[in-house]
């Protein structure tokens, strides 16, 4: 089959798919990545067909990044300022994709391509959803931490019920934001439908939620048609897997280190976090390696013993399996990675789903939480010494790590998007 895969967002959203995408080639399958223009360096040496979808992520736009990383209106002017002015564009874009030079057989789509279900309903192209934390189903069983009122959460332990409250809440809260859509909608001539937000996101066919059983199961409330697949790791840049020479010559010199990272978006907006953390792992006496990205401004300021490796990037495959510990900013990517190498983390949620992962590795007891505003040496260097000194934690991750090895979110995608092409070619 053919099948256009398409997302916008970070590397975080995006290497679940290119892992997809590599075993569909290996079964015989033709996968075309419908992406922003970024990423399209990452996917040619892959041989991978790839077409570009707007908008295109500027990794250098440190302002973007702030903005989208605003605890209180991140999300929303995300959707209002980064993705909707040009819904039009990747509509556009997406359809070409999906209908040129030959029709795709199948559409796989991520949540914040809000144009593919209009693609899907337009061309009549059998299409499933994914998505990658548990916070995408708003489920009022498992209600989710907002961003915004993080202490609403608590109120679900003690108040029956209060999960449809927030439920509610974050549906009156971004009631006006898909206009946009709606206005497409009725460009194209189509009903003006479910919301696009909550509701129709989601394919009536196939949704994957393309994570483990230990980070969320199940709810009642969730979508017909959930397969939970377990998480789909991929972290190579363009091929390439291996850790950078220096760090790997670096993490044989000693005993494990501890892992601060910001992941592939968070980072354009690390403000004080590597400085910080430095000044963590000097009081403390540990081996760190910090992973800074591309913007010289991560690079901290004072001079850094032998103890402390900078690193633009690494593959968390190869670097989390090796550390002590991994602090990060609680995105599902690494929460992933660090569950796999069976690894303690320590997570400084930004927004969106970040909050809400934290909350649910505090509950798996493999992690704890620590808010931005308390991230200084002196609290993270205390938090990491209690850390480090309680064996209970690394017990536990190493038994977790265990039950997602006998997990294999790849095949289980493949395999589903497989039936749903049977399914609907049997039909047609």
């Amino acid at each position: 089959m053919r099948i256009v895969l398409s997302n916008i967002g970070t590397l975080g959203d995006v290497n679940p798919l290119i892992a997809v995408a590599l075993e569909l080639k290996r079964r015989g399958h033709v996968p075309v990545m419908a992406l922003p223009a970024v990423y399209e360096p990452r996917l040619r040496p892959l041989g991978l067909e790839f077409r570009v979808v707007r908008p295109d992520i500027d990794p250098a736009n440190t302002l973007m990044a702030e903005m989208i990383y605003d605890v209180r209106k991140g999300t929303e002017r995300g959707l209002r300022e980064f993705l909707f002015p040009v819904l039009r564009q990747t509509y556009d874009d997406l359809l070409e994709a999906a209908t040129k030079p030959e029709r795709a057989d199948l559409l796989l789509l991520g949540e914040l391509n809000y144009a593919g279900p209009l693609v899907a309903e337009v061309t009549g192209i059998p299409w499933a959803s994914y998505v990658l934390a548990p916070i995408s189903f708003f489920s009022a069983y498992d209600p989710p931490v907002l961003p915004m009122y993080p202490r609403l959460a608590r109120a679900d332990k003690t108040v029956p019920g209060f999960g449809r409250v927030i439920q509610r809440l974050a549906r009156f809260m971004s009631r006006k934001w898909p206009e946009p859509i709606y206005e497409l909608r009725r460009e194209l001539g189509l009903a003006r439908g479910a919301n696009p937000l909550f509701d129709a996101k989601h394919s009536p066919e196939l949704v994957l939620a393309m994570f483990s059983r230990v980070l969320g199961v199940e709810q009642k409330d969730w979508p017909a048609n959930v397969k939970v697949t377990g998480f789909c790791y991929y972290d190579a840049d363009a091929g390439n897997a291996a850790l950078p020479p220096e760090l790997a010559k670096f993490m044989d010199a000693g005993p494990a280190p501890v892992v601060f990272t910001l992941g592939s978006a968070a980072v354009m907006a690390a403000g004080n976090f590597y400085e910080f953390s430095a000044k963590a792992a000097v009081r403390l006496g540990i081996r760190a390696v910090l992973l800074i990205g591309s913007d010289p401004r991560n690079r901290p300021r004072h001079e850094l013993p032998e103890t402390i490796c900078v690193a633009e990037y690494a593959p968390f495959s190869a670097l989390f399996s090796r550390a002590a510990l991994v602090v990060h900013q609680g995105g599902v990517g690494a929460v992933a990675q660090c569950l796999r190498a069976g690894t303690p983390m320590l997570i400084m949620p930004y927004s969106h789903d970040q909050p809400d992962n934290g909350r649910r590795m505090r509950r798996l007891k493999v992690g704890r939480v620590i808010q931005r505003s308390n991230y200084t040496p002196f609290k993270v260097a205390r938090r990491l010494k209690a850390m480090l000194e309680e064996p209970r934690l690394a017990r536990r991750a190493k038994s977790v790590s265990q039950q997602l090895s006998h997990e294999n979110g790849v095949v289980t995608v493949c395999d589903a998007l497989e039936e749903l092409h049977e399914r609907k070619r049997g039909r047609g």
